[in-house]
């Protein structure tokens, strides 16, 4: 997969450099590149924002240099997303279907008060969010999305079994992880996980994600319920 990332600070994604996803773009199985929208500027000291028509407060990035930088790496086959408060929030389902996606990604990261709404229904497919907040850029939120997405390209995280099971991959949130030592600080690993009984164990994994998600995040919860049943709870009546 190729993501092209058009931002006015380039300096930002030095952080995409580093782990994972360091080895996966000298594994060739990513290709990331960052484009200085500033660079496209036709002003003479490459400003890229404007003041708003109509008032109010802040600034807008104008048009000219985004839609020079957004064509500059357009391709049949890109898709290109605006990260923006604005969009739909960014899900672990849109996730996998934009890594799924026969598609190179373009995420282009606005400032300011915004960008010019004429980019957006001239070149933008998509627009999305990574939460109900606002932040002074798009670059972390791009951030966001690329390491998401990156995880799901086969052969970044080397297990690719590992993406089915972890938080959100069914729905519920993760069930508690523990590794050596036996004892910690006065605190025991559960012994079925040591019974070696592979169904018991999947199935005490089952009811604590089943916990932590009534607890932490009671939507997700009675969503699951609703399309599963609770089938600890069908044990208990028997």
């Amino acid at each position: 997969m190729r993501i092209d990332i058009l931002t006015i600070f380039p300096e930002m994604f030095d952080a995409l450099n580093y782990s994972i996803l360091s080895r996966a773009q000298k594994s060739k199985l990513l290709e990331i590149k960052t484009t200085n929208i500033r660079d496209f500027s036709l002003d003479n000291n490459k400003r890229c924002d404007d003041y708003s028509y109509g008032g109010g407060a802040g600034m807008i990035m104008t048009p000219q240099p985004l839609f020079d930088a957004i064509s500059s790496v357009k391709t049949d086959r890109s898709h290109i997303i605006f990260m923006s408060p604005k969009g739909k929030t960014l899900t672990q389902q849109r996730v996998e279907e934009l890594a799924k996606m026969d598609k190179d990604l373009v995420v282009v990261c606005g400032h300011y008060e915004g960008i010019d709404e004429r980019i957006i229904e001239l070149l933008v497919d998509e627009e999305l969010s990574i939460g109900d907040y606002v932040l002074t850029g798009g670059e972390l939120p791009a951030m966001v999305l690329i390491d998401a997405v990156s995880r799901y390209v086969p052969g970044v995280l080397g297990n690719d079994d590992t993406t089915e099971i972890e938080t959100f991959s069914n729905g519920l949130l993760e069930y508690p992880q523990y590794t050596r030592p036996y004892e910690f600080k006065g605190l025991t690993v559960p012994d079925i996980l040591l019974s070696g009984d592979h169904k018991k164990v999947d199935a005490w994994r089952l009811e604590k994600s089943l916990e932590a998600t009534k607890e932490r995040r009671p939507d997700l919860y009675e969503k699951y319920i609703l399309e599963h049943g609770n089938p600890f709870e069908k044990k208990r009546k028997k």
